[in-house]
């Protein structure tokens, strides 16, 4: 048997990885995918490896490995650390037969695993393209970024506050002009009036979240949401007195990096739900102090709904070219 090893924290792993694996692939039997993580690496190990494992899922010569790097010392030459990496892989890992590579390290690491060196594109000029680069400037570089891998890096938006404020048109708006989805308000899927219970009102946060997070997995780049658990509780407050537990747990399960509070200052319009017209000052300020409380960040959004849509569109975009 031909057994080949590539190694690296895949923080996060992208194309130029992948093509480097398959080569190896290509000319072995089998392939160790070693991948060695940190406690304070920029992104969670565990889903690291899970990445590694669900994009190799069916592929019978790849061996999807971790390890945990406590063996390391980068203040040693190149040629000690490799061996240092040896030692450890070969204590851990069946002997193998070449060391599959794109970096400086890769022929004395291969020489301390007594094995043969591989280079594969060395000036990545097939694929263009770091996890660095990644890390720092995902949507610049979204097309190397595997399908499974980009949720991790999809931008939550929340447009947030009370009823009648152009939030749910401006989600679906902002969805189309940036060929991406968006997260309606469920609760209007699920119930009919405001007379509903606690029962009710789990259901639509269970649901809400849920939502949020397949939607994630397919979005481009950004995900508009209109509204959040935060809006459930409030609701639960207003119309039952009290805020079962579990919607705080919710909570914790999706964070936004982006809220837009939404101002107050266009007409207030029915829709056959709504009854708190009378009490759009009060429920603004309700909603703006929950925000407050917890020290999230917020962009106020007030203005027709053209100056809405520009202002938002016009953050929108910073944070794309960012």
């Amino acid at each position: 048997m031909r057994r080949g090893l590539v190694i690296g924290k895949f923080l996060p792993i992208h194309q130029g990885h992948l093509a480097l694996i398959h080569f190896a692939a290509s000319q072995c039997d089998e392939v160790i995918v070693s991948m060695s993580y940190g406690t304070n690496d920029a992104i969670d190990g565990e889903l690291r490896f899970s990445w590694i494992k669900e994009i190799f899922e069916g592929h019978p010569r790849v061996k999807p490995e971790i390890i945990k790097d406590d063996f390391d010392n980068d203040l040693l030459p190149l040629a000690e650390r490799t061996k240092i990496w040896a030692e450890r892989m070969q204590k851990v890992y069946p002997p193998v037969n070449y060391v599959f590579s794109s970096e400086e390290y890769g022929l004395p690491f291969a020489e301390h695993m007594n094995a043969g060196h591989r280079n594969f594109d060395p000036e990545r000029k097939q694929v263009p393209v770091s996890a660095t680069l990644i890390r720092n400037h995902p949507f610049k570089y979204w097309e190397y970024i595997p399908e499974v891998v980009r949720p991790f890096f999809v931008k939550k938006i929340c447009f947030y506050g009370p009823e009648s404020t152009g939030k749910s048109t401006i989600a679906k708006r902002m969805a189309e002009l940036y060929q991406t989805e968006f997260v309606p308000e469920v609760a209007r899927e699920l119930i009919t009036s405001n007379d509903f219970t606690v029962k009710d009102i789990l259901r639509i946060g269970h649901a809400q979240t849920k939502r949020v997070i397949d939607k994630t997995k397919i979005a481009n780049k950004i995900l508009f949401c209109d509204t959040d658990i935060i809006t459930t509780q409030i609701y639960s407050e207003y119309y039952l007195n009290t805020i079962p537990p579990e919607l705080y747990e919710l909570e914790e399960v999706v964070k936004y990096d982006q809220y837009f509070l939404f101002d107050i200052d266009v007409e207030w319009v029915q829709d056959g739900l709504r009854d708190l017209g009378d009490r759009r000052r009060e429920m603004y300020e309700v909603f703006k102090d929950k925000l407050d409380r917890r020290s999230i960040s917020y962009l106020k959004v007030n203005g027709n709904y053209e100056e809405r849509e520009n202002y938002i569109r016009s953050v929108i975009d910073k944070m794309l070219d960012s």
